[in-house]
């Protein structure tokens, strides 16, 4: 008996025999490799002293006053990150309440000594909690403290090592990791990178479905014993398999050149069922789509709206970590490849998006596959279209 897998099955073998699609592939393949090494260039003048330091939207990102005697901490804050301003407590707190001033780092005036007495130094952060860089503010005031830290404990052991405890331990300042802006560029391309192939393929679902209908085949394949159901699941799944191994490949390539990616099978499994969302929507505009230049334009603003429910809400949780930020799946991904700790809930949000919109989507595109007069014309206009699937008005029936 013939279902939606038959279909699958003859797709996705016509696709990979196709040598159209094989030197599109390898043309892909070809540009990742060309985005490695562009990208892998800007990353090194972006660490190097001779180079780019920094991007200059980055360049004084976040405001912070600190009211700090001693110098020790505020000499290790991140320049090209903070714009820093020596102030008093008083002062601070007034720029802090006016909204002047994204943070205010308060660190006891006596420091020096309880470090020189092996003391603990109790220091204060006053966040704005209207201002979304706080989160900046706060990661780069915890890297100094871990950074000064270690150094006064390498600095600690080394004395007892010389037996040195008379001299004053000098303190050697050792920066560790990638600075801030460095790893916002690297996790958002990283992120790009793998959910790239998905916009790739979309002429697979254009070219199945609208040649379909310009080449005067979907009669024969309406006339088959197969459902709607079957032929847009059948066709639609066999593209999101070309996308999966594309995926795959390009998993690969990004390992081997160097970059990290923590939680390797799950990131691969997000991406994928990523996928059919997309393929849905992609396949709605080529059902109703008359021709392929119609499908070509629609396809263009579609993507368009989809990069952006991507990107926008990733942007949003890296400038202030909004739990609504996860419901997408690329937010999701790039805390899977970095290793963070993820809520269950989060997760289910990012889950739940990729169901609802797949099912919204594959509904539409069957509902429109299933209409004569969608496939084979006289094609009804969108908005009367719309009025019809929501039930607003009746189809009109043609005698």
């Amino acid at each position: 008996m013939m279902n939606f897998t038959t279909i699958t099955r003859w797709e996705f073998k016509n696709t990979l025999k196709s040598r159209k699609f094989l030197l599109i592939f390898f043309l892909q393949i070809s540009v990742l490799f060309l985005m490695i090494v562009v990208f892998n260039s800007f990353a090194a003048n972006l660490e190097s002293e001779k180079g780019l330091s920094i991007t200059p939207s980055l360049t004084g990102f976040a405001t912070l006053d600190v009211e700090d005697q001693g110098g020790l901490f505020s000499k290790r804050l991140n320049p090209e990150v903070l714009t820093i301003q020596n102030s008093t407590y008083n002062q601070g707190m007034a720029r802090l309440a006016n909204g002047n001033i994204g943070g205010f780092f308060a660190v006891p005036s006596n420091s020096v000594a309880l470090i020189q007495n092996n003391d603990r130094v109790a220091t204060i952060l006053y966040l704005d909690y209207r201002d979304p860089k706080r989160s900046v503010i706060r990661q780069e005031v915890n890297n100094t403290n871990q950074i000064l830290s270690s150094t006064l404990t390498s600095a600690y052991l080394d004395s007892l090592k010389s037996q040195n405890n008379t001299n004053q331990p000098g303190i050697t300042e050792k920066t560790s990791g990638e600075s801030l802006p460095l790893q916002i560029v690297r996790k958002v391309m990283l992120a790009v990178l793998l959910f790239l192939p998905l916009f790739l393929f979309g002429n697979l679902v254009i070219d199945s479905i609208v040649g379909e209908k310009e080449r005067k085949t979907g009669e024969i394949l309406m006339a088959m014993p197969l459902s709607s159901t079957d032929i847009i699941l059948g066709k639609s799944v066999a593209v999101v398999l070309t996308m999966a191994l594309q995926v795959a490949m390009w998993m690969i390539i990004l390992l081997g050149a160097g970059f990290q990616l923590k939680n390797a099978a799950i990131v691969y499994m997000t991406v994928v069922l990523t996928a059919l969302p997309i393929v849905g929507l992609t396949t709605i505009i080529a059902a109703y789509a008359k021709n392929y230049k119609e499908a070509g334009i629609g396809l263009s603003f579609a993507y368009i709206f989809i990069v952006g429910l991507l990107i926008v809400p990733l942007l949003a949780y890296l400038s202030r970590q909004s739990a609504a930020a996860n419901i997408s799946p690329m937010t999701l991904t790039m805390r899977l490849f970095s290793g963070e700790t993820i809520a269950p809930v989060d997760i289910l949000l990012s889950f739940a998006f990729i169901l609802i919109l797949s099912l919204l989507s594959y509904g539409i595109s069957i509902k429109l596959f299933s209409r004569d007069d969608v496939v084979f014309g006289p094609r009804p206009g969108i908005i009367r279209l719309a009025l019809e699937l929501l039930g607003i008005k009746k189809r009109r029936v043609l005698k």
